[in-house]
């Protein structure tokens, strides 16, 4: 397949467009309804440009328009929500938010009936009702195809810091799974959601995509899930390893971390200051460390091979990318992450408030606390 480099030929770089994932939920249980046909039925064609299906129909995804900065992004995220919110009312549903569901039973999950999705589902068979999955993904407009090879194979070095940060599923089909990121574990499951290699340029990469495509193992680029990835439709690097926040706040340290690590990444590139050369096993590690454990687990940056606990390589990672932050007025996002660091992620919310009560009350929690409005 020939594809065309002109999708890299931004009128401004790193803009951002975001993908949030949600529960479609009964509003007093807060279990999951099948309603995402209904939704997309009764949405208007303006409103409907920004919604879409997921794997399931008891899960309905909202995208954005392109953001020229991080606050117009959230803003739109906030309005997205706001808008769900209306419809639940009108179609007797709420949105809920977290990583995984904590009590859906994959035999009850429907499929959603699209050429595209019924091919994921005739491919992962069982694991594809298993991926009661919600995440954040966020889009990174970058100048050209080279870079944007460089860049993901930088920024690899921070998938584990940014996990952590992130995690929000200690739950699913009614356990508590001893993973602070269940949805890792359980997305995991499906072929091609690896952290990828390094790649040596854009046709190295475009190789790869090719094969796939010659061999049938996908019908279409996007059927490539991997932890982050360059995108073939638009230009972007897509971040793809993050459990969904309920918190709008969050939500938004997470938009301006992607575009200031990315921004620092290729300015490093341009610089011939970038180390490409990453151990997958030690991402790996990383990843698993992140998914598993809390900001005290020890692990090594790949990077220059210092063992160091989650913690510090989150501030490690602040430190690096800080001027970037700054060049995007985002300096006061490391209030934010620093709170994280004292106070814990969404997954602890969860922990500690079905420790204190029960089940119910926190499915009940998870629709309770989204938060609709930026502040």
């Amino acid at each position: 397949m020939i594809f065309n480099k002109n999708i890299f030929d931004h009128k401004n770089n790193y803009t951002i467009g975001v993908e949030e994932e949600y529960m479609i939920c009964e509003p007093f249980s807060g279990n999951l309804v099948n309603k995402a046909d209904e939704i997309l039925n009764y949405a208007n064609s303006k409103l409907k440009k920004r919604l879409s299906y997921e794997l399931i129909c008891s899960e309905i995804e909202s995208n954005t328009s392109i953001c020229f900065n991080s606050i117009e992004a959230i803003e739109e995220i906030a309005y997205l929500r706001s808008k769900l919110k209306e419809i639940g009312n009108k179609l007797d549903f709420r949105i809920g938010i977290s990583g995984t569901h904590p009590t859906a039973k994959p035999m009850n999950q429907k499929f959603v009936n699209t050429d595209g999705y019924n091919w994921v589902a005739n491919q992962l068979n069982y694991y594809a009702k298993n991926n009661i999955t919600f995440a954040l993904h966020v889009h990174i407009a970058v100048p050209n195809p080279e870079l944007s090879i460089r860049a993901v194979n930088g920024l690899r070095r921070w998938i584990p810091p940014l996990l952590a940060l992130s995690t929000n599923s200690p739950f699913f089909n009614g356990m508590q799974t001893g993973m602070r990121s269940s949805r890792t574990f359980q997305f995991g499951s499906f072929p091609r959601t690896n952290i990828p290699e390094k790649f040596d340029s854009y046709d190295h990469f475009l190789s790869i995509v090719n094969s796939f495509l010659n061999t049938k193992t996908i019908e279409k680029p996007r059927q490539i899930w991997w932890k982050i990835r360059p995108h073939l439709d638009y230009g972007t690097i897509e971040f793809r390893m993050i459990d969904v926040q309920r918190s709008l706040k969050k939500t938004h340290m997470f938009i301006a971390l992607f575009q200031a690590l990315t921004h620092q990444t290729i300015e490093d590139s341009l610089n011939d200051n970038l180390n490409e050369n990453l151990s997958l096993e030690l991402l790996n590690d990383g990843l698993w460390k992140a998914s598993r454990f809390n900001f005290n687990a020890l692990l090594t940056d790949c990077s220059d091979n210092e063992e160091l606990k989650m913690k510090s390589f989150i501030n490690k990672m602040m430190n690096y990318c800080k001027e970037s932050l700054a060049y995007f007025n985002n300096q006061h996002i490391i209030d934010d992450v620093n709170h994280i660091l004292i106070n814990g992620t969404e997954c602890d919310e969860q922990i500690e408030i079905f420790k204190n009560n029960d089940m119910n009350t926190l499915k009940k929690f998870l629709m309770n606390n989204v938060t609709y409005e930026y502040k």
